[in-house]
């Protein structure tokens, strides 16, 4: 994953509960790096160790620290620093939902060696969609979770997030209902 990710884990400790606590984070992941850079790939395992650092040092479950970073990571790193790309996604959540196929198109134009998710629409409503996760990398289902909810928070739309199928129960990608 990119720094940027990283970084994003980082601010998120630091700015709730303060930099002894990231320093704690870094310490159990054992992880040894003094800043990441936001535009260069760093291996996938380092982001899996310092989220389950956090987990282990904040003593809750991974499956929230995935939730949490999800949310920060719509309303706070993407809103921050890429917010006209994200303007173009829609001016409410139904259509940023339903253009979100597309959108990673224009984050590779960001990040050209960023290995993206996929993702479908289907069974689209007047109040819900359904929305088609298809990634190389396991265990994210929770941080996708976290983003719809956070982007149903920046469209100030009440969301309820229903997990109909995932890769843990033999579906080959995760499947999550979006009502509003």
């Amino acid at each position: 994953m990119y720094g940027i990710v990283n970084k994003a884990i980082e601010d998120l400790i630091k700015e709730n509960f303060g930099s002894e606590k990231w320093e704690a984070v870094k310490k159990r992941s054992g992880i040894d790096v003094d800043f990441f850079i936001s535009n260069e790939p760093y291996d996938d395992d380092i982001t899996y160790k310092l989220a389950g650092a956090v987990a282990e040092e904040m003593n809750i479950e991974l499956s929230l620290v995935l939730q949490l970073l999800g949310e920060w990571w719509i309303l706070r790193t993407t809103k921050e620093k890429y917010a006209g790309l994200l303007q173009t996604g829609g001016k409410n959540l139904k259509e940023f939902l339903s253009n979100l196929p597309v959108f990673h198109n224009h984050i590779m134009m960001i990040y050209p060696k960023l290995t993206p998710p996929e993702f479908k629409v289907s069974d689209k409503t007047d109040n819900s969609i359904h929305i088609h996760y298809y990634s190389k990398r396991e265990g994210l289902q929770e941080f996708v979770r976290g983003l719809l909810t956070g982007l149903g928070k920046m469209y100030e739309t009440p969301v309820d997030i229903s997990l109909l199928e995932s890769r843990d129960k033999g579906n080959n990608h995760e499947i999550f209902k979006v009502s509003w």
